[in-house]
């Protein structure tokens, strides 16, 4: 046997050459996909578990916003049409609303300097004094404008001129002429610019809003 020949092949076989065969153990290459495979599992869970250890210090509950966002949304119904709607007549210039300025205020001299000023922007001051008993004092927006049905267009003219003026007609007067009463809110007419926009709205009155409600959500019981 040669010195050649590595111990227990029995001379079978004989090696040549210059060098000796490396002798490798296998290659565990199913070993080294598993543990890629485990740590990748790994990182997940553990990415996992972050992201919940997040929602809850955050107060964040998937589930409860997912279930109670629609809840929550408004209910719109429109607004109720009338039976018999009215068409509103077209609104008449100045020089054509008869107008009487009372004062609901305890401010004395209102009256006067809103009718001369009202005369000056065209209207007919009929009169002008202190407000009857049933509204002096008792007016606590800007002004109110009390008409008739027959002066209900010339209401809405000379409630322009006083911006967050509200207009009341009364059923049982007959004539067209408007009270202008005066109220505490009341610090001086509207400028002739805001007075012009606000007739463009008095002429053409929005449609009524619809309805809106808002379903209230049962506050969630604390987790124990």
């Amino acid at each position: 046997m040669s010195m050649l020949t590595p111990s227990g092949m029995g001379g079978k076989y004989r090696i040549t050459g210059n060098a000796y065969p490396r002798m490798r153990r296998p290659r565990r290459r199913g070993r080294i996909v598993a543990g890629v495979l485990a740590s990748v599992v790994v990182l997940g869970l553990f990415g996992w578990g972050a992201l919940q250890l997040f929602h809850v210090f955050n107060g964040g509950d998937g589930d409860t916003k997912a279930n109670a966002g629609p809840q929550n949304q408004p209910s719109c119904k429109p607004a109720p049409t009338p039976a018999h709607p009215v068409k509103l007549a077209p609104m008449p210039q100045p020089a054509g609303v008869t107008v009487n300025v009372l004062n609901a205020t305890t401010r004395g001299g209102l009256a006067k300097s809103t009718a001369d000023e009202l005369a000056k922007r065209g209207f007919k001051v009929s009169k002008f004094g202190n407000a009857p008993t049933q509204y002096d004092k008792k007016v606590t927006q800007t002004a109110l404008v009390v008409a008739g049905p027959a002066g209900e267009a010339a209401a809405r003219e000379a409630g322009t001129q006083v911006a967050g003026a509200t207009v009341k007609i009364d059923p049982a007067r007959k004539d067209a002429s408007v009270d202008l009463l005066i109220g505490d809110s009341f610090s001086a007419l509207a400028t002739p610019a805001d007075a012009a926009k606000a007739r463009i709205v008095a002429a053409n009155p929005p449609p009524p809003k619809p309805v809106c409600t808002v379903p209230t959500t049962p506050a969630a019981k604390p987790k124990g």
